[in-house]
């Protein structure tokens, strides 16, 4: 038999694997409580409030990990799996790598020149590598969680500007990044309006649009603001609800199956 004879064609239909990232409080857990069977994989004590299926806090990686291994190799209903948050993840990665090395700072880890970063994402990629089995072997949706942080950016085409990325790591935010098919970027809109502050100058003044403090939404695509992507061609901006992102990636996979 060939190796040409194995080759493939058509697009693989499997459950999306999703980073949603945003500030704190604009909705990201509510998001993954309302995917479907959803079962969360708790890495920091934030869910007191939405009603959903969780794991108790794990305290280390080795309960993530032990969590993780469960949802493939027992038998359950569950349809999603959300880790929350996947930077509060890292933390428990570089206790980790600290144990390991017998160091208290990942910075010190295998004599440091950041060698410790490294081998943290052997850990990332067990934990990916488990959340892959699960899509699968189980036809579960993968979503994580993941808090916001400002970066300062060195364009190389342009000056340097800020924008939002997931708070991790970079080796580890490139690695997530670059796994899962989508990654969302969760904010309220604002307008932002310039007033005269004396003495010449000007101060900007953010108001939120909407109802309720500012309407959420989502950013499926990159920007100077922001680091985003789909590999599915979702409009560049929709509501941060999962009904709303669930009916532009149906009709999305609808027009592509006509």
């Amino acid at each position: 038999m060939s190796m040409l004879d194995n080759i493939q064609t058509g697009r693989e239909n499997k459950p999306p694997r999703i980073m949603i990232y945003g500030s704190e409080g604009v909705g990201k857990s509510t998001f993954g409580a309302s995917a479907p069977g959803a079962i969360f994989i708790q890495t920091e004590d934030g869910l007191g409030e939405i009603d959903c299926r969780k794991f108790p806090l794990a305290h280390s990686l080795s309960e993530v990990i032990a969590e993780l291994t469960a949802l493939r190799d027992e038998a359950h209903e569950f349809q999603s799996v959300v880790v929350d948050s996947v930077d509060w993840l890292e933390r428990l990665i570089f206790d980790e790598v600290c144990r390991e090395f017998g160091v208290r700072s990942i910075e010190k880890a295998d004599g440091g020149y950041g060698r410790g970063y490294t081998h943290a994402l052997t850990h990332w990629r067990k934990v990916i590598s488990l959340l892959q089995e699960l899509r699968d072997k189980r036809g579960m949706m993968v979503i994580l969680v993941a808090h916001a942080k400002v970066e300062r950016f060195e364009d190389p085409e342009n000056a340097a500007y800020d924008r939002y990325t997931p708070r991790l790591h970079k080796h580890a935010a490139s690695l997530i990044a670059e796994w899962v098919d989508a990654v969302l970027f969760a904010n309220k809109k604002f307008r932002v309006t310039k007033e005269n502050a004396g003495f010449n100058g000007e101060r900007a003044i953010a108001a939120p649009i909407g109802a309720d403090g500012g309407e959420r939404i989502i950013r499926t695509v990159g920007s100077p603001a922001c680091i985003a992507k789909n590999r599915y061609g979702l409009p560049s901006e929709i509501p941060l609800s999962w009904q709303a992102f669930i009916e532009a990636y149906t009709k999305i996979e609808e027009n592509h199956h006509e």
